[in-house]
Formats: C-alpha cells, sequence, structure tokens
C-alpha cells in the first residue's frame, strides 16, 4: 500500500490547511471530475484561450456598475492587474493539470479575496457570469453537435465546483484563524479587579466568557478577596454576550469560593436573554445575590456594609 502523500513546505497553504493527496482525490471522486474530464477540458482549451480575455472585460463591466463592487477597486491600475490575474486564473482552468500547484493555486486566490474582505457572494457571482458566458460561446463553437458542447461544459462545471469549494475552505480556515486569535487575545487581556472603597471590589468583565476566562477571573478575584480582605465582590457582565452552562457552573464555585473566604458575591448586569437561558438550563442561582445592572448592586453592596447614603439636602439640615 502507498502512503499517501502530503503537501510539502513548497505549498505552504495545503500543508498549512492540512490538504493531503487523499483529501484531493475525495473532493475530485465526490465531484466525480476524472480523466474522462480531463480530456474533455484539454479538448476546448484553445477555444477557451480565446474566449477568456472577452469574458473578464464583460464581466468587470458587469461588477463594476455595482458600487459595493467599486469599493474594491478604488483605481484603474488595480483593475487592470486583476483582469490579467482573472485572466490566467480562467485559462488555467482548461490545461489539465490538476495537482498539488493547482490546488495551492487556488487555495491562494482564496487566502486573497478573504484578505481583502472580498464578500462570498461576489466571489459566486463571478464564477456564475463566466459560467453563463462559456455555455454561450461552447454552444455557438459546436452548434453542430450540441450534445459534445454539453459534454464538455459539464466537465468545466466540476472542476468550477472543485476551485469554489477550495477558495470556500479558505475563507472558513482563514476567519475561523482569526477567531481563534481574537479568543487568545482576549484571554490575555487582564481583567481588572477594582477596589472602589473600603472592602469593596468590582470585577467588570467584557466580551466572551469561555471556561478558561471564566478560571483566570476566579483566580483573579480571590486573590484580589486576599490582599484587600473585602467583605463584599460585584462581578459585572453587563459586557457578556452569552452564558452557557459550564460558565454559569464556574460563576456559582466562584461564589462559593469567595462566600468560605469570607466574602458576599453580587452578580449584576443579567441581560434578559442570558436570565432566559440560564432559566432553560435549569441553572439554580438562588445562593447568589443579582441585581439588574451595576446602580442597584452598588446600593446593595454598600447596604451590606453599613453604609448610608443621606440626600445632600437632608444633610445640611441636620447641620
Amino acid at each position: 500500500m502507498n502512503e499517501e502523500r502530503k503537501p510539502s513546505a513548497e505549498w505552504p497553504l495545503m500543508q498549512e490547511m492540512g490538504i493531503t493527496d487523499r483529501e484531493i482525490a475525495r473532493h475530485q471522486a465526490f465531484l466525480e471530475f476524472g480523466d474522462e474530464d480531463i480530456q474533455e477540458l484539454m479538448s476546448i482549451n484553445e477555444l477557451a484561450q480565446k474566449y477568456a480575455d472577452p469574458i473578464i472585460e464583460d464581466f468587470y463591466k458587469h461588477l463594476l456598475s455595482f458600487e459595493e463592487a467599486r469599493a474594491f477597486f478604488p483605481n484603474p491600475e488595480l483593475i487592470e492587474r486583476v483582469k490579467r490575474a482573472q485572466k490566467a486564473y480562467f485559462r488555467r482552468l482548461t490545461q489539465g493539470e490538476y495537482d498539488q500547484a493547482y490546488i495551492e493555486d487556488r487555495l491562494k486566490i482564496g487566502a486573497v479575496h478573504e484578505r481583502i474582505g472580498l464578500p462570498v457572494k461576489l466571489y459566486l457571482g463571478m464564477y456564475t457570469f463566466y459560467l453563463r458566458a462559456v455555455a454561450a460561446r461552447l454552444f455557438e463553437a459546436y452548434r453542430d453537435a450540441p450534445e459534445r458542447a454539453l459534454e464538455a461544459y459539464l466537465s468545466l462545471m466540476k472542476v468550477v465546483f472543485l476551485d469554489i469549494g477550495l477558495a470556500i475552505d479558505t475563507y472558513i480556515y482563514r476567519r475561523e484563524q482569526l477567531i481563534r486569535q481574537q479568543q487568545e487575545a482576549m484571554r490575555e487581556l487582564p481583567t481588572p479587579v477594582l477596589q472602589v472603597r473600603d472592602r469593596l471590589l468590582i470585577l467588570p468583565i467584557v466580551g466572551v466568557l469561555e471556561s478558561h476566562r471564566a478560571r483566570q477571573l476566579t483566580e483573579q478575584l480571590l486573590n484580589s478577596i486576599s490582599a484587600t480582605r473585602a467583605k463584599v465582590a460585584i462581578l459585572d457582565i453587563t459586557g457578556v454576550p452569552i452564558v452557557d452552562s459550564k460558565v454559569a457552573n464556574h460563576l456559582l464555585q466562584t461564589v462559593s469560593a469567595a462566600r468560605l473566604m469570607g466574602t458576599t458575591v453580587i452578580l449584576t448586569g443579567l441581560s434578559p436573554s442570558i436570565a432566559q437561558a440560564l432559566v432553560v438550563l435549569g441553572m439554580d442561582l438562588s445562593p447568589v445575590k443579582t441585581t439588574v445592572d451595576l446602580q442597584s448592586g452598588l446600593e446593595e453592596a454598600e447596604r451590606l456594609l453599613g453604609y448610608k447614603l443621606i440626600p445632600v439636602g437632608e444633610g445640611m439640615a441636620q447641620m
């Protein structure tokens, strides 16, 4: 049995995304793209080279008629450069080479489109325009043998959808990579534990609160309680978009740990959606003091600490 050939450093995107020969073959098999299709595409290669230029010219006239698309092409020099690249791209569709070099090239194009923020709908629209235009030229060239034009067109559709799949894979991979980087950056961001007055701490939490970050916040809070001998701590989650069952359980554990250290925890800023989600999850927050917003939490904390707010007018009258 031959070992599966994995991409080398020569094909960095394939290597990074873990795309192997086996995966390429599986993708082609799913599309039923085989040797007969390659022969069909090579047989129309000469015709394809001739229609590449007019099709791309027509496509960019169409594309640039939309304001949304024009934003990606701010000057004529860029448009001409992109046109040349696009023509080379479409010419390669019918040249019969669909090896690792071809796959790497298609992945790079997807990566470039994702990096500049080109919407997927514009990318797919480009292919739709191309396939329509090619169909018209193929059936014109083979007007006496329409079945011949149809066979070539179906083979072309297969390789086009191979390309589309690779580009979409790259879009998804890059977006997931960005999300992971943002999550890692958020984990590294320090969340301050603020001492607003004697024996009172506030921990404002902003962003996604997943399990790893929840553990970090707990450690920060408990260390601050130990350092300041705080009696009340406010956890404000106004800036947290969602809380799942794992995070909710961790918050409950944090409250219990703080209570063992002699500190009462007040949870503030529960949004209606989070409150409903916790109810659906069956989370019991009865051991936790909760308030609707930070102001209410501060008032409750001051009551627990024995502070009494006296209106200015009343204080003056008692003087």
